[in-house]
């Protein structure tokens, strides 16, 4: 067999029929058998890109955080928000359907996956901290709605009690656990000026997505 010409259509072919995959069953019951099938290539080409099905679900993962990364991106830089109103619009478009609903269907519990968790929290700690957080709440702190001497520290805060303590998808959490969670997550905030960062709406979308992570039978299907 003559070397494929078009990598990158390979690559796309097997992260698209991947994902929907992922979406479809979970990374736990998605077999890299089911990901060879599906895409009609040969075992030999998907290894030539991808090393395990865990590899390809990274990679996958990498993908969708590009394009939410391109969204935070835009509100950060929007010149016609304030600091906290940056913050607040940070929020609402993290939880919007079409920006996280994939990642719920797809993710195992975290706590049941160390390699998971940690890149959770890579994540955090390298990037939406440092990259998106920190220069709103600078801003912030320049506008006069955000009230701080610790940006750095005040922003890994948020994001690590916001993306693993509230997260449903870190553990199995009953609705009234997410409820009680976000009302001290705004209690805690609320002296650097960051007022009712979580509202209901959020709530509500966080409590769908704690079903959403593992729906509560194999005939129901929330990810639609």
């Amino acid at each position: 067999m003559g070397r494929n010409k078009y990598p990158e259509e390979t690559i796309r072919k097997i992260l698209d029929t991947a994902e929907r995959l992922f979406i479809e069953k979970g990374y736990d019951h998605a077999s890299l058998q089911e990901i060879i099938d599906e895409t009609g290539l040969s075992k030999g080409a998907i290894y030539h890109h991808f090393t395990s099905k865990e590899d390809i679900f990274y990679s996958v993962c990498d993908r969708i955080g590009q394009r939410n990364g391109e969204i935070l991106a835009e509100v950060r830089d929007n010149p016609h928000l304030n600091g906290l109103e940056k913050l607040r619009t940070i929020f609402k478009v993290s939880m919007q359907p079409e920006r996280q609903a994939k990642m719920f269907c797809m993710m195992p519990y975290l706590l049941d996956n160390a390699k998971f968790l940690a890149t959770e929290m890579r994540s955090i700690f390298f990037e939406v901290a440092p990259f998106f957080i920190e220069p709103i709440i600078r801003q912030g702190m320049a506008d006069g709605t955000i009230r701080t001497d610790s940006p750095r520290e005040l922003a890994e805060a948020m994001m690590l009690l916001s993306g693993i303590w509230i997260n449903p998808i870190v553990r199995p959490t009953a609705p009234e656990e997410i409820v009680a969670r976000c009302a001290v997550y705004n209690c805690l905030f609320n002296s650097f000026g960051i007022s009712e960062l979580i509202d209901r709406e959020i709530i509500d979308t966080l409590v769908h997505y704690a079903k959403m992570a593992h729906p509560p039978s194999p005939g129901t299907d929330l990810c639609d």
